[in-house]
C-alpha cells in the first residue's frame, strides 16, 4: 500500500507539472495565431480595420494576465473541454483527437507489437545460439539498420518503392475519396497505405528489443537454476523458454508497457514523411500554425497516456518482482 501511495503521489505531481508546462509553452512562443490567419486572408480582411480584433474574439484569444488564463485553463480541463482548434475552427480539439487517434493506434500500435514480438523472439534465439551464424549476422545487421535516421530510411523507401516503382502509395491512410468503413476493400487500403511506414517503424525499433532480450538472456543463462535444469536433462526448448526466457523477459514486459504510452503520440517524423493523418502529423501542423488549443490538447493527451502506461508498468513490475515494493 505504501508503494502504491508513493507512486500515486509521484504521478499526480507529474500530471500537474505537465499541465502547467502544457499551458505555458505555447503562450511563450513568439507570434499570434490571429495574425497568421489575418495574413493568410489579407485580401478578404484588408478592408476591415477591426478584422484582427474580430479574429481574436472568434478564437477566444485572451489578453488577461497569465495567472487568470491559467485558472480558466484548469477550469476548462476539469470540465473535459480542450477548446476549439484555431486552424479548423469551429471543430473541437477532442473531435480531432478522436477522429485521428485510430490511425495512429493502427499504424504505430501494430508496428510496436510486431517489433516487440519479433525482437524478443530473435533475442531469445540469438542468445541461446550465441556465436552461431544467425547471431553473427543478425546482431550487426540490426545494429546498422537501427542506427539509420528514421526519416532517412523513410524517404529512401518512399522514393524507390512509391515514387519510382509505384509499388506503394506515396501517402495518406487510405485512398483519397474513400469513406472509412469496415468492409474488406477499405481494410485492404488501410494495410496497403500503412505497409511502408510500418516497415520503417519495425526495422528501426526491432533492434533495441532484440539487444535488450539478448543481453538479459545471456545474464540469465549464467544463473544456477538454468545450469541445474540443463543438468537434469530437460529438453532444450523447455529450458530456453520456461527457465531462461521466462525470467529474462521481465524488463521486456516493463518496456513494452511503457512503450504503449508513446504509441498514442505517434511517430512524428514517420507520419509527416508519409503524410499519414495521425496524432503526430496533426501535432506538427498545430505547432507550425500556432494552434494553441490543438497543441495543448494533443500534448496533454499524449502525456496522460504515457503517465498511465508508466503507472501500469510500475504496478506490473511490482507484481512480478516483489523486491520493488520494498524499495
Amino acid at each position: 500500500m505504501r508503494y502504491l501511495i508513493r507512486r500515486l503521489i509521484f504521478y499526480v505531481v507529474s500530471l500537474w507539472s505537465a499541465i502547467t508546462l502544457n499551458f505555458a509553452i505555447p503562450r511563450l512562443m513568439p507570434g499570434n495565431p490571429a495574425e497568421i490567419i489575418y495574413a493568410q486572408n489579407a485580401a478578404v480582411f484588408s478592408s476591415n480595420p477591426n478584422a484582427l480584433k474580430s479574429i481574436e474574439a472568434s478564437l477566444n484569444l485572451s489578453h488577461d494576465p497569465m495567472p487568470i488564463q491559467y485558472w480558466h485553463y484548469l477550469v476548462q480541463l476539469a470540465h473535459g473541454d480542450l477548446g476549439v482548434s484555431f486552424t479548423q475552427y469551429p471543430v473541437k480539439v477532442t473531435d480531432i483527437i478522436m477522429t485521428h487517434l485510430p490511425w495512429t493506434l493502427f499504424l504505430v500500435g501494430t508496428s510496436t507489437f510486431i517489433a516487440v514480438a519479433l525482437g524478443t523472439l530473435l533475442g531469445i534465439i540469438c542468445s541461446w545460439k550465441r556465436g552461431s551464424i544467425l547471431d553473427s549476422i543478425l546482431v550487426p545487421v540490426t545494429t546498422i539498420v537501427s542506427s539509420f535516421p528514421v526519416f532517412f530510411l523513410a524517404l529512401l523507401l518512399l522514393y524507390f518503392c512509391a515514387s519510382v516503382h509505384n509499388w506503394f502509395p506515396t501517402g495518406h491512410a487510405f485512398d483519397p475519396g474513400s469513406a472509412p468503413s469496415l468492409n474488406l476493400p477499405f481494410i485492404g487500403q488501410m494495410f496497403y497505405h500503412a505497409a511502408l511506414p510500418a516497415f520503417v517503424l519495425v526495422v528501426t525499433t526491432m533492434g533495441g528489443w532484440l539487444f535488450g532480450m539478448r543481453n538479459a538472456m545471456i545474464n540469465t543463462l549464467a544463473e544456477d537454476f538454468v545450469t541445474m535444469a540443463t543438468a537434469k536433462g530437460l529438453h532444450e526448448r523447455r529450458v530456453m523458454i520456461w527457465y531462461a526466457a521466462r525470467n529474462a523477459i521481465l524488463p521486456q514486459v516493463t518496456g513494452f508497457a511503457m512503450s504503449l504510452g508513446f504509441v498514442i503520440g505517434g511517430a512524428f517524423l514517420i507520419e509527416l514523411v508519409f503524410d499519414y493523418e495521425g496524432i503526430g502529423f496533426f501535432l506538427i501542423q498545430a505547432v507550425n500554425n500556432e494552434d494553441y488549443p490543438l497543441i495543448q490538447g494533443l500534448l496533454l493527451f499524449v502525456v496522460v497516456c504515457v503517465l498511465i502506461a508508466n503507472f501500469c508498468a510500475d504496478m506490473l513490475y511490482a507484481r512480478l518482482d516483489p523486491r520493488v515494493r520494498r524499495g
